[in-house]
């Protein structure tokens, strides 16, 4: 089935189809044009989440995989092309999205297990979905993922969230949620958060362009508000990562706002756990495409 969204720009090249999942609703799945001749395990690559997130954020690494393995990105529920409808958004029904695209990766792909990679917030999703279906995943890949400060272990009850009921609450206006999106999705203040996540005063072009253009959809606002509200924040997911049991490799940069990886230095000194670390902002495949996606070659050919 095609897309019938108002935001008819693709974030990614390739086939969209829409997946129909009784928990996390419509969620578009791509599929690059290319996948159908290759051969190995699918990936699957699934973008962060922001005020203005969407696919684009992974186009980079999907346009270079895509030449290499069955390649597929999605965009997760309130961004981009999939569903925006005002509901609750919650780690679990981020999650139940992925869950929803691997299973269709791997009914088109015999049932093999995939090698999934996630960026920044959408780790958490990512690696509580490859605690519930080990089997699933070949391997798990981590990009700039939150919940590792080391500034204190998230170790609440299973499925919690760390959201403010305050800050929902305020947002929950109606007028007021909406006119504070609508400001912080103003082009100037795009540009200055996706400064801050690269680290310097150059921002790519086309995800700037791109992130300005998903921002003004109908509905955009409803899943970034639960996100501003810190609701899609795990309170488990220490002990959720440290429950991952594949090949794990996480990799970040050194420079803008997203930095700190104290907390990663346990995992990363487990045997089924690799890190790379760049000097490049939060997106470092948008600043060194073919080191990472080499590294990245790696990391997967090696599992």
């Amino acid at each position: 089935m095609t897309p019938t969204h108002s935001a008819p720009i693709q974030p990614v090249p390739g086939v969209a189809t829409v997946l129909h999942d009784p928990a996390a609703g419509e969620v578009v799945l791509y599929d690059a044009a290319a996948s159908g001749s290759m051969s190995g395990p699918p990936v699957l690559l699934v973008h962060t989440v922001n005020a203005a997130a969407s696919a684009y954020e992974v186009r980079p690494l999907f346009e270079r995989l895509a030449a290499l393995r069955p390649t597929y990105a999605l965009d997760l529920p309130g961004y981009g092309l999939s569903e925006r409808s005002d509901r609750e958004y919650s780690p679990r029904i981020m999650t139940d999205a992925i869950v929803a695209a691997v299973a269709e990766i791997r009914a088109r792909h015999g049932g093999v297990a995939i090698d999934a990679l996630a960026v920044s917030l959408s780790c958490e999703f990512l690696a509580r979905a490859a605690v519930e279906d080990p089997t699933a995943y070949r391997s798990v890949a981590l990009i700039s993922p939150t919940g590792m400060t080391g500034r204190r272990r998230y170790e609440g009850a299973r499925g919690t969230s760390r959201g403010s009921v305050v800050m929902r609450s305020i947002f929950g206006v109606r007028w007021l949620g909406a006119r504070m999106y609508r400001w912080l999705t103003r082009p100037r203040v795009v540009h200055y958060f996706l400064r801050r996540t690269f680290g310097r005063p150059d921002v790519d072009p086309g995800l700037f362009e791109y992130a300005v253009h998903t921002a003004g959809q109908p509905g955009a606002h409803h899943a970034p508000l639960f996100f501003l509200s810190a609701h899609l924040f795990s309170a488990d997911i220490t002990l959720r990562y440290e429950e991952l049991t594949m090949p794990v490799w996480i990799a970040h940069g050194t420079r803008g706002d997203f930095v700190d990886y104290r907390g990663a230095d346990p995992l990363a000194a487990r045997p089924n756990w690799t890190r790379s670390v760049y000097e490049t902002g939060a997106l470092p495949y948008f600043e060194v495409p073919e080191a990472f996606t080499s590294a990245y070659r790696g990391f997967i050919d090696g599992v």
